[in-house]
């Protein structure tokens, strides 16, 4: 399949073993992992920045073979799941960027076209978690508030 805003395709990557159970090497403490990822959380990680560091640090390389649950799922039974999806919140931090750059190059045409790119992504994100529930109804995305949102 090509790409949606480049005339070309991807190239393909490597891919995590099917496995249907945790490695016997790995820890596979389920009430360990969950108080590990509150306090990574705690500390002001994101839910992929806690899998890295289960993985790198911990000996986890599979939270939800070891769990059964995503880090997602845990957090938001826990109650520390973010307002923002995480992945709504880095389109929105790299749309900022963009607009800060812009503000200083104003000639910039190829970063007006990522700026309209990343922009169009975000309200596309906005329109599936608005309809899926996660973000409540009405809510928009609009530049000029997303700086005091991403703030929080």
């Amino acid at each position: 399949m090509a790409r949606m805003y480049a005339r070309r395709r991807g190239t393909s990557s490597s891919v995590r073993p099917y496995r249907k159970e945790a490695p016997e090497w790995s820890n596979t403490d389920v009430t360990e992992i969950e108080k590990i990822i509150v306090d990574l959380r705690k500390d002001g990680m994101s839910a992929s920045q806690i899998g890295l560091a289960l993985r790198d640090r911990y000996a986890v390389p599979d939270v939800k073979l070891a769990t059964g649950k995503r880090i997602n799922e845990i957090l938001h039974e826990k109650g520390l799941e973010s307002e923002i999806p995480e992945d709504l919140r880095n389109l929105m931090q790299k749309a900022l960027r963009l607009r800060k750059h812009l503000a200083e190059n104003r000639k910039d045409v190829h970063n007006t076209r990522q700026l309209q790119i990343a922009e169009s992504k975000v309200r596309r994100l906005v329109k599936y978690y608005v309809g899926s529930g996660r973000l409540p109804e009405g809510w928009t995305y609009k530049p000029e508030t997303a700086e005091i949102l991403l703030s929080r």
